[in-house]
């Protein structure tokens, strides 16, 4: 069986170097076997992702910023656990999607972080999950996620 980030390139993606906290906080905080990872905005690249669901972003657009989010937050991760073989669970998924006023597809915009995961944790990758409609997000992003995972 493929380890996760062997799935993450058969399907046609690479992790990124876990980004830098952009404020006074930490992106992972362990608790006994479960990690908490902060809010993931999507980037490309170097640049941020911005603009509102549903105006300047259309659905498809921002469900592979929610993807792009989610390879973030496993990179943090792996630069907390070393390798993403040491996920036993998704926990929970929250997702923020900046809407335009009138949006209300948040649900299916954060699909495209749990769509990806299942992708490439299978079964280990259903989880819990909320999606959120707002009116802002840092630095304009178009939307923010956050995870629980369990590690062994």
């Amino acid at each position: 069986m493929a380890s996760p980030e062997e799935r993450i390139v058969e399907i046609g993606f690479s992790l990124p170097s876990a980004p830098k906290p952009a404020g006074s906080y930490k992106p992972c905080v362990r608790s006994g076997t479960l990690l908490y990872i902060s809010g993931m905005l999507p980037k490309k690249g170097d640049k941020i992702i911005s603009g509102r669901a549903g105006a300047d972003i259309s659905l498809e657009e921002a469900q592979e910023a929610a993807s792009l989010a989610l390879l973030s937050a496993l990179s943090v991760i792996k630069a907390e656990i070393g390798r993403l073989e040491k996920i036993k669970k998704i926990v929970r998924l929250a997702g923020y999607v900046r809407s335009a006023e009138g949006f209300l597809d948040q649900h299916k915009v954060i699909d495209g972080a749990s769509g990806l995961l299942a992708k490439i944790f299978g079964e280990m990758g259903g989880h819990s999950r909320v999606s959120v409609g707002v009116s802002e997000l840092p630095l304009g992003a178009v939307l923010e996620i956050e995870l629980v995972v369990e590690v062994s």
